[in-house]
């Protein structure tokens, strides 16, 4: 029997519900239970995959090809569960569904509603699929009162009637922040936010409170009176210094026990936290440090390279140093010298991005760090603007560039308009939609025997997620591995390049897949693993 847990936020947005779901989750796992974590974004987007990653951050890629919300990540990095399509819903996509049926008539002449037929929707993707779990964690985007957001409170708290009692828990994030001026923390803007979850029919069970000092007793009592919660409801959040360090600072406060009493859950075993203990401690006290520069196009917003971050950290835990990040929006380098920029760093990684602006700054990002030796990971638009750089530079092909920029005589990256995926041929448009159309989720990999790339898989079979419509043309490749551009990953069928190094560079690699939506702290990605270490090495010789 599935037990449903509805994580809900207040006061202010960005206060960490996807993370606190995530860490709830892992603490779940920790004391043997199974879990799945979801997510329902109230905006009309049918998915984030056409959002600026300026306004909505990065775009999470599932193996099933789903572009989802970046809190996927967090509950990938966290509990291990591989995400998909079933695990984040949007109102657009709902709409979608329901406007579909109305049009073939499934609806038998009745009037189409909110209520029944949105929350129906809503309530029938929570609960489907859950045979064999035993807690199904289901964040509710944005926060309490939002317009937008008001069907999908209105199918949780059907959800809480209609299952059976000790089924559903409804845990509330909000805020309790501190006012300089008067000296003290303020607990009127959560007694509102409950309030208003109240005012819908939701009561919570728990209270998770945000705050960046700890809540003293008689607070927490106010809180509980005012919300009707018991005192041991409401757990404080405080700040932490990696978010690694959040699951064991949420049991230490006791949330997994709170969640578990409200569900009637008295047998459970201690949760088994000994991994994050060590994870906290590695991140805590490293033996060094590294700093890498991330020369992008999104700098403005870190939460538009995420999970890139992340599996810099995870690079980080598995060589037992500090990454620091240096974030340098690409453009610079069209007008300014590289070097002032990057002549102290250990390593550069150029990540993805749409679109010609800041194209050529990447290029020279590219070309410093091959000149210099410097360890160089190019991801995605990062491999493509490496390819072009070594085409320029040593194949003597002057105009390489990307038809995603307009015509080109050498077009070293084109738009892909079919491809495999599976034993299906999947085809694309060139004025096609945008949404959902580039070449999406797990695709396989070949490597070739004895690249660096084999090397550092251990393997010459792989499966990568992919996000993209532009691939390197591989009728430049003999040109290209002529001037020591080695492709040395390809698709299964040969025809489209996966990876490339210049195998006489101390670590110069471009992949064409997304590696950091797959690492984990546990488990970290084998080319994040290999590249912090190439900059620990090239630190020593500084």
């Amino acid at each position: 029997m599935a037990r449903y847990v509805f994580i809900t936020g207040g006061v202010v947005s960005s206060l960490g519900k996807g993370l606190a779901s995530a860490a709830l989750g892992a603490l779940l796992q920790a004391r043997g239970f199974s879990v799945r974590l979801c997510k329902l974004d109230p905006y009309l987007n049918v998915d984030p995959g056409t959002m600026s990653p300026l306004q909505h951050g990065e775009v999470f890629v599932t193996d099933d090809g789903a572009e989802t919300d970046l809190d996927l990540g967090h509950y990938e990095r966290f509990t291990g569960v591989a995400a998909s399509q079933a695990d984040n819903i949007t109102t657009g996509r709902i709409y979608q569904q329901i406007i579909a049926k109305e049009r073939r008539g499934d609806y038998l002449g009745s009037t189409v509603q909110v209520i029944p037929h949105v929350t129906d929707a809503i309530k029938e993707f929570v609960v489907t699929g859950n045979e064999d779990t035993d807690f199904v964690l289901c964040e509710i985007g944005g926060t309490v009162g939002d317009i937008e957001g008001l069907p999908f409170f209105e199918a949780i708290r059907q959800l809480g009637n209609e299952l059976p009692r000790g089924q559903t828990a409804f845990v509330h994030l909000t805020l309790v922040p501190f006012i300089p001026s008067a000296g003290e923390l303020k607990t009127k803007p959560t007694q509102h936010s409950v309030k208003e979850l109240r005012s819908i029919g939701i009561q919570p069970d728990i209270l998770l409170c945000r705050a960046d000092r700890p809540l003293p007793k008689d607070e927490r009592r106010k809180i509980a009176l005012f919300c009707n919660v018991r005192p041991e409801a409401v757990v404080q959040a405080l700040d932490v210094p990696s978010i690694y360090d959040v699951p064991i600072a949420y049991h230490r406060e006791g949330l997994d026990r709170e969640l578990l009493a409200a569900c009637g859950v008295t047998d459970a075993p201690e949760p088994d936290v000994a991994m994050w203990q060590e994870i906290s401690e590695t991140v805590a006290e490293p033996d060094g440090e590294v700093t890498i520069a991330i020369v992008g196009k999104y700098t403005g917003l870190k939460d538009a390279y995420k999970s890139l971050t992340e599996a810099l950290v995870h690079g980080g835990i598995a060589n037992k140093v500090k990454v620091n990040l240096e974030w340098i929006e690409s453009q610079v380098f069209e007008s300014e010298d590289a070097a002032a920029y990057l002549e102290h760093v250990n390593g550069i990684l150029v990540p993805g991005g749409f679109g010609e602006r800041g194209a050529e700054g990447k290029i020279h990002a590219a070309r410093y760090a091959r000149t210099r030796g410097l360890p160089y990971f190019g991801i995605c638009f990062g491999m493509q603007m490496a390819v072009i750089e070594v085409a320029r530079d040593l194949a003597g092909i002057e105009g390489a560039g990307s038809t995603e920029f307009g015509s080109t005589n050498e077009p070293l990256i084109g738009l892909m308009t079919e491809w495999m995926k599976g034993e299906e041929l999947e085809r694309r448009e060139q004025n096609g939609n945008l949404g959902g159309t580039m070449r999406l989720g797990a695709f396989d990999a070949v490597l070739a025997k004895g690249s660096k790339a084999a090397e550092i898989y251990g393997s010459t079979e792989i499966s990568e997620r992919h996000r993209h419509r532009f691939e390197v043309n591989a009728r430049y490749r003999d040109r290209l591995e002529a001037a020591g551009l080695l492709f040395s990953g390809l698709s299964p069928d040969g025809l489209l390049p996966e990876i490339v190094e210049i195998p006489d560079h101390p670590w110069f690699i471009g992949v064409q897949f997304h590696p950091e939506l797959k690492s984990r702290p546990f488990e970290p990605h084998p080319l994040f693993k290999s590249f912090i270490g190439a900059a620990v090495e090239q630190s020593r010789l500084v």
